[in-house]
């Protein structure tokens, strides 16, 4: 079991009155996820709604701000059960054996064409074996064949921009990763959190992006950055690419400053409570 303490601070100011946002930086509640002792709060007296997608137990706040500063605080403490696997146990799934629920991970999205991939993507692993290598595979690639340059892209930047410039930041990796993966018929989806054990010569905590692979009956973890140790991520949001787990969609004119994210590792042997640490097994955090 792995427990961490994590506190996320967002700073504003609001040009329009009035103006919206939509939210994402509660640590997801799901069966493998729980959160405990969480705390949000803002600097302007407004009312907000808190909401759950029951399905994969992303969370969102809706509010409206006046005009003025706003600073957004919230900490929790949650604790992650992961299930680990051997590799070489776990293969691919057929098209006809994919729930029908996560059929919608294996089409062409926003960021993620891997309708235009499909020929770059079995010329560079199609004679693979299929199963967990062929993903892992997938994953050394982007890994070793994109730099991790910040500023190299923005909003608008699709895998295929990346793969073409091999440059970008963690989303870009996981984008290029997942359209990998849709192109060789594997269901593949987007995973926004926030991460502990990174170098910190890579600068301070931000929000990250990881990517998870069906294979055999449950969802893995991949992490083609290679920033973070695969134990130390939490979920925040789950979603096709990006666009489904902005931190922060914004309806509004508003001045925005860099989130400060701190995040903090408990551990407690007695109890089965350690540290996250890199592992060469399969990683799950799906019951």
């Amino acid at each position: 079991m792995i427990k961490m303490q994590l506190a996320i601070s967002l700073k504003y100011e609001v040009l329009d009155p009035r103006t919206d946002f939509i939210l994402n930086v509660h640590a997801a509640q799901t069966a493998n996820q729980s959160v405990m002792n969480e705390r949000l709060t803002f600097s302007q007296p407004l009312r907000y709604e808190l909401y759950e997608d029951t399905f994969y137990g992303t969370r969102y706040v809706r509010c409206q701000a006046e005009a003025g500063p706003l600073e957004v605080h919230y900490s929790a403490t949650v604790e992650v059960d992961h299930q680990l696997e051997a590799p070489d146990t776990l293969q691919e799934v057929a098209i006809t054996d994919i729930p029908i629920q996560y059929l919608r991970y294996l089409y062409p999205s926003r960021y993620c064409q891997s309708d235009l991939l499909q020929a770059f993507a079995n010329q560079q692993f199609g004679h693979l074996p299929r199963g967990y290598a062929r993903v892992k595979a997938v994953c050394d690639w982007v890994h070793g064949n994109l730099a991790y340059l910040p500023g190299s892209t923005n909003s608008m930047s699709a895998a295929t921009d990346v793969i073409e410039q091999k440059a970008g930041v963690c989303r870009d990796f996981s984008h290029a990763m997942i359209a990998l993966c849709r192109a060789l018929n594997m269901p593949a989806r987007f995973v926004t959190g926030v991460d502990y054990g990174s170098d910190p010569a890579s600068g301070p905590h931000d929000f990250h992006a990881y990517v998870e692979v069906y294979l055999g009956d449950r969802w893995y973890v991949f992490e083609p950055t290679g920033i973070s140790p695969r134990l130390g991520l939490i979920r925040l949001g789950t979603g096709r690419d990006a666009a489904d787990v902005s931190f922060a969609t914004v309806f509004g004119a508003i001045n925005s400053w860099a989130p400060l994210i701190e995040i903090e590792a408990l551990q407690d042997p007695a109890s089965g409570i350690v540290l996250p640490q890199h592992s060469d097994q399969a990683v799950s955090t799906d019951a």
